[in-house]
């Protein structure tokens, strides 16, 4: 039978690079590390872990038994959250995941409808991109995660429940007095000769795949990872941006936002859950997000039936 202490050394030693570095995280020697994973290696029959100059690198092996000490940890993590559930202490906290323009327009009005109906539940909020919240609820780390993905199908991710919430598209924003910005829609080829201002990290690729459905080869001005920063650089005329519906400043004095005309990017925005043993708590702040949703401007457009994109 395999260890799972010992499944949790290999873990640290695949995080830390060296056996060094996960001694110092796990509070033990490095011999006792090295020791570790020997017997791990007997246990199984086989090596797990190279050593070379350039730190530790797994066997294939080793990798099987990462991704299992990942799940391993991920389930026993979550076991202790339900058992503190049990006790009650858990009942009365609450932590929500969220991106930084979900958590600046959607989630403030959700956790207040949510405050008034449970004034006991102390809420914790952790700003995340999706690559981080989705572990996060798999952990346990977090209850739920307001996320998004961009085109296509929603996040498969192992022990998640996808919810959708809306669909989100991407607007061109364009400094005032440009050319086009009195336009009652855009499409992208014609913003080919703009230089584009980028406002998250993953906005490379998007852009990128539908400038080639466009026909050009967009110019990167600037590849930042905040919306708001971007919208500041558009009315600086440093070039131009595409901005999530949700993620356009209140404040649009400099600026000329125009709808872009289809096929264009979407930003699809939901809740993930775990998949089984969803606290109450929880449930009720996905109920608000949707209420809150349901009661966001005409411009704004619930999901979509997924079977309908």
């Amino acid at each position: 039978m395999i260890d799972v202490h010992r499944l949790r050394v290999l873990r640290e030693v695949v995080r830390h690079g060296s056996f060094n570095r996960a001694a110092v995280a796990l509070r033990m020697t490095a011999s006792a590390v090295s020791q570790q994973i020997a017997a791990l290696e007997r246990s199984v029959g086989a090596a797990v872990v190279e050593r070379s100059t350039r730190g530790v690198v797994l066997t294939e092996a080793g990798q099987i038994l990462a991704d299992t000490a990942d799940a391993v940890t991920a389930e026993l993590d979550r076991a202790e959250h339900d058992l503190a559930r049990l006790s009650g202490a858990a009942d009365r906290e609450l932590t929500v995941a969220t991106f930084a323009s979900g958590g600046q327009r959607l989630l403030p009005p959700a956790l207040i409808r949510f405050s008034r109906e449970h004034p006991d539940v102390v809420l914790t909020v952790l700003e995340s991109d999706t690559e981080q919240s989705l572990p996060q609820v798999v952990a346990g780390t977090a209850d739920l995660a307001l996320a998004y993905h961009f085109d296509g199908p929603p996040p498969d991710h192992p022990g998640l429940t996808w919810t959708p919430l809306l669909d989100d598209p991407l607007w061109a924003v364009l400094p005032s007095g440009h050319p086009l910005g009195d336009r009652d829609a855009v499409g992208l080829g014609e913003l080919a000769g703009e230089r584009w201002i980028l406002g998250c990290l993953g906005m490379d690729e998007i852009l990128g795949a539908h400038a080639v459905t466009a026909g050009f080869d967009p110019i990167i001005a600037c590849r930042g990872s905040d919306y708001v920063f971007a919208q500041a650089l558009v009315r600086a005329g440093v070039g131009i941006s595409l901005i999530p519906q949700v993620a356009l400043t209140v404040e649009r004095g400099g600026l000329a936002v125009v709808p872009l005309t289809v096929p264009r990017p979407v930003r699809f925005v939901g809740v993930a859950t775990p998949s089984r043993r969803v606290r109450p708590a929880a449930t009720a702040l996905l109920h608000a997000l949707q209420e809150t949703v349901e009661g966001l401007p005409a411009t704004v457009t619930p999901a979509a039936d997924p079977a309908a994109r």
